[in-house]
C-alpha cells in the first residue's frame, strides 16, 4: 500500500488522519511529504509540534505558540489566566489554515487536546487535521504527581473521528529477531525469553569506544562525556560559532536560545580533527544519526569522512524560526509564513554521547545505552529503537528490573492494539 497517497487522498477529502507506527517506520518522512504536497498546491499548512524538538524537525512551531495557549495546561487554566477566548488575530490565523499537522501526538495530554479543540471551534476551523506519533513512545509530561491522560482519552479526540493509518515496516534495521524484540519491548511483553535476549546485549564494553555513541537520559551526563572524550584527542581545538540573522529586530535572545536547544544547534560547536560526529539532519549524501569523523577544518568548511570512506564537504546550513502573519499581497490581505530569524551552523554534534530525547529521529549504528538513566515510561524503547545495527549494540547493566525499563502505560497499549480505530 502507498501510505503517502492514501494519506493525501483522505486529507483531501477532509478526513482527519492519525498517522502512527513504531520507531523507524517512516512517520516523519511521510509527514514531510504530505506537507510538501499540500504546500505545492498553495494550501496553507500549520506545522505544529507538541515539543520544541518535534516542531523543529518538521520546520514548524509549537502548539502553544501557534494557538496562543501561553503556559496553560488545561481549559480551566485558560479561564484563570484570562486567555479562554482566542484573540481575533489567532482566530483569523487558524481559520486561514487548510491543514493542521501535529507531530509527536503521544506527548499531547487529554487536557491539551481539549484546548486545541477549543481554539479550533472558536476559530470556526474548516480545514483538516493530521496528527502523527506513537502512543507507546514518550508520554505527556505532567506537573507534580498528576496522572497522565493521553490525547485519545479526551472527548475532543472522539469528536474528531480520526481514521488511523498505521505504518508497520521498520526501515532502520532488517534484523528480524531484533525487530521482534523491539515490538515486544514496545508493547511491554517482557517475558523470560525477551529478558534473556536483552541480557545478551549486556557485554563488556569494547576497548576502543571511539566509534560508539553513548545514549544518556540526562543532558549533564552526555555533555560531560563529550567534554572528557574530546580532551583526549591530541589535536587543536576549533570552535565554530553559530551565525544568527534576525529578520525581525524585536526578536528576543531567549527565543533564539530556546530554538537552538530544540533544533540541536550548538551556539559554539567545539571540534577537533579526529573527533567523531553525528549528522543531525537528512541530506542527499548523509542522514540524521549517521556517523563520521572530522578529517579537516578550515574557515568555511568542515570535511567529514563517513564509515564508507566518502568525505563530505560540509558547510553551515540555515534553520529558521517561522510564524504566520497577515500581509498585504496584491492589495489583498493574506496569511503569509515568514522567517523571524535564521541560525547558520554545521549540522553535526559530537558523537561520543547524546541524550535519548535529542536522538529523536536518528538511526545510530554503533550504540551504547546507559540504562540507569532511564526515568520515563517507554524511554527505554525509544533508546533501543535508535539502533540500526544490533550487532554493535551494548547495554550497560541496569540496577532496575527490565520490566521497569520497558514499562508501557496500559491505557496507551490498549488503545494502540484496538483495531476499531
Amino acid at each position: 500500500m502507498n501510505y503517502l497517497n492514501v494519506a493525501i487522498e483522505k486529507l483531501s477529502q477532509k478526513q482527519n488522519i492519525f498517522l502512527t507506527g513504531g520507531a523507524g517506520v517512516g512517520k516523519t518522512t511521510i509527514t514531510r511529504e504530505v506537507i510538501e504536497h499540500f504546500e505545492s498546491e498553495a494550501k496553507k499548512v500549520a506545522k505544529l509540534g507538541s515539543t520544541g524538538m518535534a516542531a523543529t524537525l518538521i520546520g514548524g512551531q509549537t502548539l502553544h505558540s501557534f494557538l496562543d495557549l501561553g503556559i496553560c495546561d488545561s481549559v480551566e487554566a485558560l479561564e484563570e489566566k484570562g486567555k479562554f477566548e482566542a484573540k481575533k488575530k489567532i482566530k483569523k490565523l487558524i481559520n486561514a489554515m487548510d491543514v493542521l499537522v501535529i507531530d509527536e501526538i503521544s506527548m499531547v495530554s487529554a487536557e491539551l487536546f481539549e484546548m486545541i479543540s477549543l481554539r479550533l471551534q472558536q476559530a470556526e476551523f474548516h480545514g483538516v487535521l493530521l496528527v502523527v506519533g506513537d502512543f507507546l513512545q514518550l508520554p505527556p509530561v505532567v506537573r507534580g504527581s498528576s496522572e497522565v491522560h493521553f490525547a485519545f482519552e479526551s472527548k475532543a479526540w472522539q469528536k474528531m473521528a480520526f481514521e488511523k493509518i498505521e505504518l508497520t515496516h521498520i526501515y532502520r534495521t532488517d534484523d528480524v529477531a531484533f525487530i521482534e524484540l523491539l515490538n515486544a519491548v514496545r508493547f511491554g511483553h517482557v517475558d523470560e525469553s525477551v529478558h534473556n535476549q536483552l541480557n545478551e546485549y549486556i557485554k563488556p564494553l569494547p576497548d576502543d569506544m571511539s566509534k560508539f555513541t553513548f545514549l544518556f537520559g540526562k543532558n549533564n551526563s552526555a555533555n560531560y562525556h563529550n567534554k572528557m572524550q574530546l580532551e583526549h584527542i591530541e589535536s587543536d581545538l576549533f570552535v565554530k560559532e553559530a551565525e544568527i540573522i534576525k529578520h525581525l529586530k524585536s526578536t528576543k535572545e531567549s527565543e533564539i536560545e530556546r530554538f537552538m536547544s530544540d533544533a540541536r544547534i550548538e551556539q559554539n560547536l567545539e571540534l577537533k580533527i579526529g573527533a567523531p560526529v553525528l549528522f543531525t539532519r537528512n541530506s542527499w549524501n548523509y542522514f540524521n544519526g549517521e556517523r563520521g569523523v572530522v578529517v579537516n577544518i578550515n574557515e568555511a568548511y568542515l570535511y567529514v569522512q563517513k564509515s564508507d570512506g566518502k568525505v563530505i564537504k560540509l558547510e553551515s546550513v540555515a534553520q529558521s524560526k517561522t510564524r504566520w502573519s497577515e500581509k498585504s499581497v496584491g492589495g489583498k490581505k493574506e496569511m503569509i509564513e515568514e522567517n523571524l530569524f535564521s541560525v547558520y551552523q554545521f549540522p553535526i554534534k559530537l558523537a561520543f554521547a547524546i541524550t535519548i530525547h535529542k536522538s529523536q529521529g536518528m538511526s545510530i549504528e554503533d550504540l551504547i545505552i546507559e540504562t540507569n538513566e532511564i526515568f520515563a515510561p517507554s524511554q527505554f524503547y525509544v533508546a533501543l529503537s535508535r539502533s540500526s545495527n544490533p550487532q554493535n549494540l551494548n547495554l550497560i547493566a541496569p540496577r532496575k528490573q527490565w520490566y521497569d525499563l520497558a514499562y508501557v502505560n496500559d491505557r496507551a497499549m490498549g488503545f494502540v492494539k484496538d483495531d476499531t480505530i
